[in-house]
């Protein structure tokens, strides 16, 4: 087969896989390697020491590193819901957030079995084995790269990737391949692109972009609730509103998708779970056990983050919220075995006025010896509600 011939396979076996976009990238495509090493350098990637590591620097630079006969990148576009998993909304309880892309099961497995089963299609045709890498965004690729000189579309200021037609609800998935197979073009560059648009910029809540297409991880939302293990920034704290896992804002605000027509189906496996996954009661989920716990994340993205932080993300949607239904769940919690939710349930209990949670907070400070809960605690007792 001749590469041209290689890819119009390729292209036919991951349509039939369900992939909603597919193309095929040289394995020297990455043009941003020394933006995201300025990037790191700024310290923009926060707590993620992991992403400055010699193997991770190398494999972003040339991905040969993770698969040595590589001879071409084969890049998938999923696409997940932009509706549902929020039964319950609207029903007057304190609800959290869920970030669309976490409702349904995990797009780590997905993608991984998906690309799993294109190789095999590709090796089946070739009538020969293929040497081939899956990799989800957990692995060490510019992906966004790849994407964009495959043809699926473009990278916009919020540094998502946008498919033209679908948006940016998508997930991305690469296989690195031993196989000679004809780069598919990149769009046209008199295709839109984002313009003077600014929405996605402007309407972040915590200010997480420096500028149009450099984001600082330390303010951005989906980090501080997945990613950062520790303790909030308290002055990011209020504009966190009630996200307990990602945030979507940027992309809820772009006009590229309101404009992806409800035609384009989701893929089944991403669809949400049925329940009110993506609005969890936060109370409940403040009052959860760990096996609660667990049978909340099984199989889905939510995962990522531990008992620890989804408990301090709940402590921190509900001082937003200000429900005062919420006082007696967060007193609970400034008995938690973790101090980083008992200093967080703390926080949130100061941002109410009423008598119940000034006691609480009180009645915690006389017995909390932990000196990073007892300064929340002080800083509770001062604010009262403001």
């Amino acid at each position: 087969m001749t590469a041209v011939e290689v890819t119009r396979a390729i292209v036919e076996h991951a349509r039939a896989a369900g992939f909603h976009r597919v193309g095929v990238a040289p394995v020297d495509a990455p043009t941003r390697y020394r933006a995201y090493r300025t990037w790191l350098a700024a310290g923009r990637a926060g707590a993620m020491a992991y992403l400055s590591a010699p193997h991770q620097l190398e494999a972003r630079r040339d991905v040969r590193s993770l698969a040595a006969g590589a001879r071409a990148v084969i890049v998938v576009a999923l696409a997940y819901a932009k509706r549902g998993g929020d039964d319950g909304a609207g029903d007057g309880a304190a609800r959290g957030f869920v970030a669309r892309y976490a409702r349904g099961a995990d797009y780590h497995t997905v993608l991984f079995r998906k690309l799993t089963e294109l190789a095999d299609a590709l090796a089946a045709q070739l009538g020969r084995a293929v040497a081939a890498r899956p990799c989800v965004d957990s692995a060490p690729v510019l992906e966004r790269d790849f994407a964009e000189a495959a043809g699926l579309g473009f990278v916009a200021k919020n540094t998502m990737l946008i498919a033209p037609g679908l948006g940016s609800y998508i997930v991305l998935g690469e296989l690195l391949v031993d196989v000679d197979a004809a780069p598919t073009p990149a769009l046209a560059a008199s295709a839109p692109r984002c313009g003077d648009c600014r929405a996605c910029l402007d309407a972040c809540p915590t200010g997480a972009f420096v500028d149009a297409y450099v984001l600082d991880a330390r303010r951005c939302i989906s980090y501080l609730t997945i990613e950062h293990r520790g303790v909030i920034d308290r002055a990011l704290r209020p504009a966190m509103g009630a996200m307990v896992f990602g945030c979507d804002v940027c992309q809820q605000v772009c006009p590229f998708n309101a404009a992806a027509p409800d035609r384009n189906e989701p893929a089944p496996e991403l669809a949400p779970i049925a329940g009110d996954r993506g609005a969890p009661d936060l109370i409940r989920l403040l009052g959860m056990g760990a096996n609660q716990l667990r049978k909340l994340v099984d199989g889905t993205a939510m995962r990522r983050a531990n008992r620890n932080q989804l408990l301090r993300n709940a402590c921190v949607a509900l001082g937003n919220l200000g429900d005062g239904a919420a006082i007696p769940a967060l007193a609970g919690a400034l008995s938690d075995r973790s101090a980083l939710v008992r200093g967080h349930a703390a926080w949130a209990l100061g941002r109410f006025a009423a008598p119940a949670a000034r006691a609480a907070v009180d009645a915690a400070l006389a017995a909390e010896t932990d000196p990073y809960v007892r300064s929340e605690l002080i800083a509770a007792a001062s604010e009262r509600g403001r």
